[in-house]
């Protein structure tokens, strides 16, 4: 039983891995190609390219991580190494979850439909409002950085002593357990942003709603799916980071109960499964990037029957 869960843990790795490595290469490709060819990138452009960039190279970080496990377990467990791939990881998932957060905002401030003064003000500066929201998250950025160092020497003073490959291999565990605590406790303002921002713009939705009952438009029907639209991403981002919170906590509860590939499998499972099913969705979300899967679909149906005629 153990070895077939370990099957299925590694499969449903590996999955998330080429999916995420796709689905956000295929993002960053089609903006990046949109914009040089119109010569201008929108804003909401900007927010995901940079994003499916930032888990573009998350992914591959893991892949490098993972093979260098498998080949050489013990470089991993230097106190120079394992600076370095904690800070890295919590870079990677610092910047993954505050883009994700600014794309919330941005919907917010672009769709939402509220005569207040405040939102009006940040709606009409809202291209100047998300690179001050990335700017300020760094002070949560080097805050955390402190943090997780402070951890990793903590851990190293408490185990130096004890470098046997098993204890070294178990201790790992215990650190991977310590910085995902810490990371975790750091997107709780982020989410809670974008929390915010998914009720908001529930409450915008009714309201507009209730305008059409008065006034109806083709354009107010146009903002209706602008909402829906927006509303589908928020709840999947929201959803997903929330699975990935529960995930973790059984992880924690689990910990001293499973085995130790188990624990790193489910660990890098419940790691991926955000960003790589989250740029799905964003894929079927916008027009753009959902058209341009379209073509390559069709495209590769055109190559595959031409290679089925030619073998025949």
């Amino acid at each position: 039983m153990g070895a077939l869960m370990q099957s299925l843990f590694g499969a449903i790795f590996i999955a998330e891995l080429i999916s995420g490595i796709l689905g956000n290469g295929f993002i960053a490709v089609v903006n990046i190609m949109d914009s040089a060819k119109r010569r201008k990138i929108s804003s909401v452009d900007q927010i995901l390219t940079g994003l499916a960039i930032s888990r573009f190279i998350t992914f591959w970080f893991i892949i490098i991580i993972t093979l260098v496990y498998i080949v050489c377990s013990d470089l991993l467990i230097t106190k120079k190494v394992v600076k370095i791939t904690t800070v890295s990881w919590t870079m990677f998932n610092h910047f993954n979850i505050w883009l994700a957060t600014c794309l919330s905002i941005f919907y917010f401030l672009k769709i939402g439909n509220f005569s207040n003064s405040i939102f009006l003000h940040l709606k009409w500066r809202v291209n100047k409002m998300i690179p001050v929201t990335l700017l300020t998250s760094l002070v949560l950025l080097f805050v955390n950085i402190i943090a997780t160092n402070i951890q990793v020497d903590t851990w190293f003073d408490g185990f130096k002593s004890n470098l046997s490959y098993n204890s070294s291999l178990d201790n790992s565990l215990q650190l991977i357990k310590i910085t995902l605590f810490n990371n975790y406790i750091f997107t709780f303002i982020p989410l809670t942003v974008s929390l915010m921002t998914f009720l908001l713009l529930i409450a915008s939705l009714w309201r507009h709603l209730k305008t059409m009952q008065l006034n109806a438009g083709e354009s107010r029907h146009a903002s209706t799916t602008a909402h829906i639209r927006a509303l589908q991403t928020l709840t999947a981002f929201i959803l997903l980071h929330v699975i990935v919170l529960l995930s973790f906590f059984v992880l924690i509860s689990r910990f001293e109960i499973l085995e130790q590939n188990m624990l790193l499998l489910y660990h890098h499972i419940i790691e991926n499964v955000h960003p790589s099913v989250h740029s799905c969705v964003l894929i079927l979300a916008d027009n753009k990037l959902r058209q341009a899967l379209l073509k390559v679909l069709w495209w590769l149906r055109g190559n595959s029957q031409n290679t089925q005629h030619l073998g025949s």
